[in-house]
This record gives C-alpha cells, sequence and structure tokens, in this order.
C-alpha cells in the first residue's frame, strides 16, 4: 500500500502532465491567431510604408521641377557666358603664341 507521501507525489506528476498536455493545446491554438495577427500588422505596415513613399515621390517631383524652373533661365546664360569665356581664353591664347 502507498504512503500517504507517494499518492502526493503521483498526483504531483499526474498534474504535471495534464498541466504540459493542456498548455501544448492552447500553445497550439493561439500560435494560430498569433500568426493571422502578425500577418494583419505586417500588412498595415506595408500600407502605411507604401503610403509614405508615395508621398516622399510626389514632394521629390516637386522639388525637382521647382529646381528646374529656377535653373532653366539661367541655364542658357551659364552655357553662353562658358562658351564666351572660353573663346575669349582662345583668343588670347592665339594672341600671345602668335604675336
Amino acid at each position: 500500500m502507498a504512503t500517504n507521501g507517494e499518492s502526493k507525489f503521483s498526483y504531483l506528476l499526474i498534474g504535471l502532465g495534464l498541466g504540459a498536455i493542456g498548455g501544448l493545446i492552447s500553445a497550439a491554438l493561439a500560435r494560430k491567431d498569433t500568426r493571422e495577427l502578425l500577418r494583419e500588422r505586417s500588412n498595415k505596415g506595408l500600407d502605411y510604408l507604401n503610403q509614405q513613399a508615395g508621398k516622399l515621390r510626389e514632394s521629390a517631383d516637386e522639388i525637382v521641377k521647382k529646381g528646374k524652373e529656377f535653373i532653366g533661365p539661367h541655364r542658357d546664360s551659364v552655357k553662353t557666358d562658358t562658351e564666351s569665356e572660353k573663346q575669349a581664353y582662345q583668343e588670347k591664347q592665339r594672341e600671345t603664341l602668335g604675336g
């Protein structure tokens, strides 16, 4: 016949076994819910990032457009200035070498 201490130990082992089985079952069920939750959050995160990227693209396009408008009229004058400077330099070189 088992003593009182041995029966308590067997009840402890049975309780631990049932607790482990219950924990595994609940973890398996919770894992599915957790995956769905993570999937939803990641999709929301990707949507947010796509929106922010679109806004960034739009603002970058506006900045480039404004930059082109600002530089546009001056671009031709800069080109003619550098061409006239080159021509003046070449004439000066011809005069010093030829004269």
